[in-house]
């Protein structure tokens, strides 16, 4: 069982992962994988799921890619804004993003990718919050994620605590 930090003083419902669960959940996620799919290439979700992609394709020992997705609104669809390399064609291709809630990013990468023709094509997460069922993923919860790389932005030439999180984490503005 992975290590769990403890939930935030201002929200139950907050998970933080610091950069030492996030490699333990990068290693149980290859391993995951390893056990029932052999890629021959990672393609990471960017911007965010390109750090675990990335992770999980050098313990792999396999190639990494990138593609890019974005959302503009929350409440809006994602949109592909980078096409997948198409060095997956005939391969077997792993896509990896850092979460998953509705799917909708990595229905839409699916799509991207199938488009290509590859030889197989899985799904993998680093963690799982809501209700689509990606072939892998090292972690469900159904608290608030705050990842490492999210919780502190630069404003004002300061490195600060994500506005949208600062109340979560009890932090207040």
């Amino acid at each position: 069982m992975l290590p769990r930090r403890p939930p935030s003083a201002a929200s139950p419902n907050v998970f933080e992962i610091d950069w030492t669960l996030f490699g333990e959940l990068c290693r149980a996620l290859a391993l995951r994988v390893a056990g029932a799919f052999d890629p021959e290439i990672v393609v990471g979700i960017a911007k965010a799921g390109v750090i675990p992609g990335a992770v999980v394709a050098s313990i792999l020992q396999r190639d990494f890619a990138s593609m890019a997705v974005t959302r503009q609104q929350e409440d809006r669809r994602p949109t592909l804004v980078t096409a997948p390399p198409p060095s997956v064609a005939g391969r077997r291709v792993l896509i990896v993003d850092e979460t998953c809630e509705s799917g909708d990013t990595l229905k839409l990468a699916l799509s991207a990718v199938r488009a290509l023709r590859p030889a197989a094509v899985k799904t993998a997460v680093s963690i799982k919050t809501g209700t689509y069922e990606p072939d892998f993923y090292a972690l469900p919860t159904e608290g608030f994620i705050i990842l490492p790389w999210d919780r502190e932005v630069i404003q004002n030439g300061r490195l600060v605590v994500r506005p949208d999180y600062a109340a979560r984490l009890g932090k207040g503005e």
